[in-house]
């Protein structure tokens, strides 16, 4: 063997240069850029998520290089679709999703699921929200599901998403719980939350179903108040607001929201961008940013997310049969 012939001195040196390079790839980070891949525009939920990722992971020098790319079309499908097409040029980016992949899927807005990705990591979760207009004359979320109860048709729901989309199912969970048909769910879908939450603040409509981390800034301003949000105990930025579950509604919800590589990502570059995900939570630019938006944070990396995703798709194709979404 060719090990035979390397005498002691070699052998100290070659093991020097080794734990050498160990150490140097322990110290900094093993990925050197990222670029995010948003299906959607600037100022949602996505953009969001994908900005403030790649603050922590610059700000802290975890990542030398970060960037930016906004691809808006078909539900998220056109920036998947291309993810897909360019899978091999790609290995460098990492495409932002969240909850809606496993929605839009489902009821067949675009072909593609997260199978034909490369889940990475769930990073953080946002609870749902069901917001009301300053001056509503709700002001507690049992008297709205009181109304709903009596006459679903006098209680109408703005949301951000599509029907059937995440901010429709969502209520339909939450009147459910109270004891409410889902199916009668009054939703008017807009083009994203910031559309929805101008419905409601217009009297287009009764009560917005969207983000809390949406909804927490316009609170804060005093234009709307917050009824009741979908976490299993209160938020530490939301203190005040109710869950579901204490007002005696046996439900919870958590978008989260991750990241995907494409089809074409080796296990090796997989493991490296989830391992730099984790060591990020331990960083203070990451609490800045956390704290800010309100994220919970919800890690899972690689089998373990797609393990998630798969039940995910089980619990939710449950209830959107259960509404006549799907067959």
């Amino acid at each position: 063997m060719l090990t035979q012939f390397i005498t002691r001195k070699r052998v100290s040196v070659l093991a020097a240069v080794i734990a050498s390079a160990m150490s140097v790839g322990t110290a900094q980070a093993d990925v050197d850029s990222i670029h995010f891949l948003v299906p959607g525009g600037a100022g949602g939920g996505w953009d969001s998520t994908a900005r403030g990722t790649g603050e922590a992971l610059a700000k802290s020098e975890l990542v030398d290089k970060v960037s930016y790319e906004n691809m808006s079309g078909g539900g998220g499908g056109k920036a998947i679709a291309y993810l897909i097409k360019t899978a091999e040029q790609s290995q460098d980016t990492l495409m932002v999703n969240s909850t809606p992949i496993v929605i839009r899927s489902l009821s067949k807005v675009f072909p593609q699921s997260f199978r034909d990705l490369t889940p990475i990591a769930a990073t953080i979760g946002d609870y749902a929200a069901f917001v009301v207009p300053k001056d509503s004359k709700y002001q507690s979320f049992t008297q709205l599901a009181e109304d709903y109860k009596k006459n679903p048709r006098s209680v109408s729901v703005a949301g951000g998403s599509s029907r059937g989309g995440m901010d429709h199912l969502v209520a339909a969970l939450a009147f459910k719980a109270a004891g409410g048909e889902p199916r009668k769910v009054k939703y008017l879908a807009y083009d994203a939350g910031g559309k929805a939450m101008a419905g409601l603040l217009s009297g287009e409509t009764q009560v917005l179903s969207t983000g809390l981390s949406e909804a927490l800034s316009l609170a804060e301003a005093g234009e709307v108040r917050i009824l009741a949000m979908t976490g299993e105990e209160r938020s530490k930025v939301a203190p005040d607001v109710p869950t579901l579950k204490e007002l005696g509604y046996n439900t919870s919800f958590v978008n989260w929201r991750g990241f995907f590589g494409s089809p074409e990502l080796s296990d090796k570059q997989a493991a490296e961008y989830a391992q730099v995900l984790e060591k990020m939570y331990g960083t203070d630019e990451w609490v800045s940013v956390r704290d800010r938006y309100g994220w919970t944070e919800i890690f899972k990396p690689r089998e373990e997310f797609e393990a998630f995703l798969e039940q995910q798709e089980k619990e939710i194709g449950g209830l959107m049969k259960e509404l006549g979404f799907l067959n």
